[in-house]
């Protein structure tokens, strides 16, 4: 058994979309010959909203190092609020210890948070040990250099060139690549040649039916819409708010006005709840495709909710759902890891995707709905006409189940993904150190739930 230090700043019972990799794949690390342990930032101080039922999926005895980070009401008077940045000196020497203690055989970055990922060379430099980094999103990317100043994130202009600092800087110590997409891939070894494709391995996150069970025996009620009241429901729960998913909102509020052109009967009843869509907290919260429905005079049918809901809370309102509806970006490389627990949740499935888009394939060769797909050069009424006639469809064969194809669906699991990121561990860990001396680990305990 070697030992891995998993770098995840956002943690249990901090709930964020990039720590649910390392969550999912805890309980199965230790089957593939790997025993982690986690480092992570104190959940108060990390700044985002917080699940405390996120803890019962994290097996027992899993050793986790929780620092401190400087309080963003500080750091954010010089405009940085970035936990990797407030947390970093922290960070550095509790990692440092921990390498030393349990005589870690290889680092692990899974997270979005890329203030982190310069510690992978601190720490191989010092060290000697391999790194592998989970490329969830693009660590420096073009996407927004096409677009207007107007629709690109705050300090795009100061972060895009530190990170393009950071990021060559830390390439040259990594050992392998994780990525969602093969295209992340592809972009990072047209930079930096001297990353090996052999250990570039391209793996989406994984599902796991553990977590419908924890929201069964933990249900709340549904302060959106009351289930089997006449409506018919249909519910998107995340992030909406940045530039990206602007297109495909519009797309959907344009088919949401041809749908009640060509069934108003049917369409009518249709209502939509967007759910926790900005990653901002409390009263910096703010609605991204409401204002578009308004607009387009759909305020009555579509409804949107900015503030954050607990993950738990979210899977029973997917359940209560009608029919569920997840837009894609117009960002080619962009993937949804979102799509399992929306599967999982077993309820009639709208997708509006990019045709590259990793979601395209995982939803069809699943069998677990539809999905409208569109290309670059896509005209929006063209996408919502097709969107239009897909939705009213599904709309008049409710209610329903989708025949999901679950043999398919495995391939998918949290246990598979688990496997995989293991098996490029290993390959990893087959080359030398620095010194030319093999590594040598003893165990970490840890038991599962159960």
């Amino acid at each position: 058994m070697r030992n891995v230090l998993v770098v995840s700043p956002y943690f249990p019972p901090v709930n964020t979309p990039d720590m649910q990799r390392v969550r999912m794949s805890l309980p199965y690390f230790a089957e593939f010959g790997w025993s982690p342990v986690v480092l992570a930032v104190e959940p108060e101080d990390a700044g985002r909203g917080e699940d405390p039922l996120l803890m019962e999926t994290i097996p027992a005895g899993i050793p986790i190092r929780r620092v401190r980070a400087v309080p963003a009401k500080w750091t954010r008077k010089v405009g940085i609020g970035d936990v990797g940045f407030r947390a970093f000196p922290f960070l550095y020497s509790a990692g440092s210890r921990i390498i030393e203690e349990y005589d870690i055989g290889l680092i692990y970055f899974s997270t979005t948070v890329f203030w982190t990922m310069p510690l992978a060379r601190l720490w191989k430099d010092r060290f000697g040990i391999p790194v592998v980094i989970d490329m969830q999103d693009p660590w420096v990317s073009d996407y927004y250099e096409s677009k207007p100043k107007s629709k690109r994130p705050p300090k795009y202009w100061l972060a895009r060139r530190l990170h393009k600092l950071l990021e060559p800087w830390t390439m040259r110590r990594v050992d392998g690549i994780i990525a969602v997409s093969e295209p992340y891939h592809e972009v990072l070894r047209s930079r930096y040649p001297w990353i090996s494709r052999e250990l570039c391995q391209t793996i989406p996150f994984g599902a796991t039916g553990l977590d419908y069970q924890v929201a069964g025996r933990s249900r709340t009620e549904n302060a959106y819409f009351r289930k089997g009241d006449g409506w018919i429901h249909g519910v998107y729960a995340g992030a909406l708010g940045n530039a990206t998913k602007q297109p495909t909102c519009i797309a959907i509020c344009l088919a949401f006005k041809k749908g009640l052109a060509q069934c108003p009967e049917l369409f009518s009843k249709v209502r939509l709840h967007f759910i926790g869509t900005d990653y901002a907290m409390g009263a910096r919260a703010r609605p991204t495709i409401l204002p578009v429905a308004r607009e387009m005079g759909l305020e009555d049918y579509i409804q949107e909710d900015p503030h954050w809901v607990p993950y738990f809370a979210v899977l029973n309102i997917l359940r209560d759902a009608d029919f569920l509806l997840i837009p894609g970006s117009d960002n080619p490389q962009y993937t949804a890891s979102k799509v399992y627990p929306y599967i999982l949740a077993q309820r009639p499935l709208l997708a509006v995707f990019h045709e590259a888009s990793s979601v395209v394939d995982v939803v069809r060769s699943t069998q677990a709905g539809e999905v409208v797909t569109f290309s670059s050069t896509s005209e929006t009424d063209e996408v919502a006409s097709s969107l239009a006639s897909t939705w009213l469809r599904i709309c008049r064969r409710l209610p329903y189940q989708p025949n999901t194809d679950w043999e398919a669906f495995e391939r998918y699991s949290a246990r598979e993904m688990t496997r995989r990121q293991c098996e490029l561990f290993d390959r990893v860990f087959q080359l030398k150190d620095r010194h030319g001396k093999p590594f040598e680990h003893r165990p970490v305990e840890a038991r599962l739930p159960g």
